[in-house]
């Protein structure tokens, strides 16, 4: 089996399905994807609580403790770090990193705002020392919060985390392909981009770009399925396939006692 890291240096880029809970996450395996990570969105939502605020932090911990028990990789979004203090992130990543996780997912804003470059990459150099074999993935948040959003900006953002100890850089929100083509030729690490509304993931990976995340587009997409299927209920029309209750409870009792068949 490859390695997290090896798998960012593919033929292909790495396609990142985002769970946000067991259910999810077994789904994403069953289907065959070697990585998984979380959403904190999704995270975030399933609890009644919006995204970002450092809200997710427990669940995804407790998320994160049990995914790891599948035969798969597990990458975590921790929003921030949920701390200003670097040293205090680093222990939230250890404790990640105990429990089994490949990597991680840390963003370089606050509260809806960009913060200093030197903020994140104090961050990252603590993650780092504390923990070398978790792959950071830095995020780099211009284009997401259109605030200075300029390629030259995420390129200098970027250079930061990469001296820091990063080990590839997120940038979502990037979408125009010239924009694409020179961050990821500009970036000495692997890029991450969201799943693109036009672009496919190989015509991403022709512009240089090495994992593409989902991102909360399952769980949003999932959300509105649900509703779909109250509606057709509702209105006497046809209702969709669904996996069947036997399988989805048969992945669970198959997790439960054995996790990593």
């Amino acid at each position: 089996m490859a390695t997290f890291t090896e798998l960012h240096h593919a033929g292909a880029p790495l396609l990142l399905p985002n769970a946000w809970d067991v259910g999810s996450a077994l789904a994403f395996a069953a289907a065959g994807f070697a990585a998984i990570g979380t959403t904190s969105f999704g995270i975030a939502a399933s609890a009644g609580q919006p995204d970002g605020g450092r809200s997710s932090k427990t669940a995804t911990a407790d998320l994160v403790a049990q995914l790891v028990r599948l035969p798969v990789h597990v990458t975590a979004d921790i929003e921030d770090g949920y701390s200003d203090d670097p040293d205090e992130v680093a222990d939230v990543v250890a404790e990640l990193a105990d429990h089994g996780v490949a990597g991680i997912n840390i963003e370089d804003s606050k509260a809806g705002r960009l913060v200093e470059p030197a903020v994140l990459a104090s961050k990252v150099d603590a993650i780092k020392h504390r923990t070398p074999d978790v792959f950071i993935n830095a995020r780099v948040d211009n284009f997401w919060l259109a605030e200075q959003a300029t390629v030259d900006a995420v390129l200098l953002r970027s250079q930061a985390y990469a001296d820091a100890g990063a080990d590839g850089i997120f940038v979502p929100g990037l979408a125009a392909p010239e924009d694409i083509s020179r961050v990821a030729a500009g970036i000495g690490l692997p890029v991450n981009l969201l799943a693109h509304p036009t672009l496919s993931v190989a015509e991403l990976g022709d512009l240089g770009i090495r994992r593409v995340s989902s991102g909360s587009l399952p769980y949003r997409a999932a959300v509105d399925a649900a509703v779909n299927v109250a509606t057709v209920l509702r209105d006497g029309g046809q209702l969709p396939a669904a996996t069947s209750y036997g399988e989805m409870q048969a992945r669970l009792e198959a997790f439960i006692k054995d996790p990593r068949t």
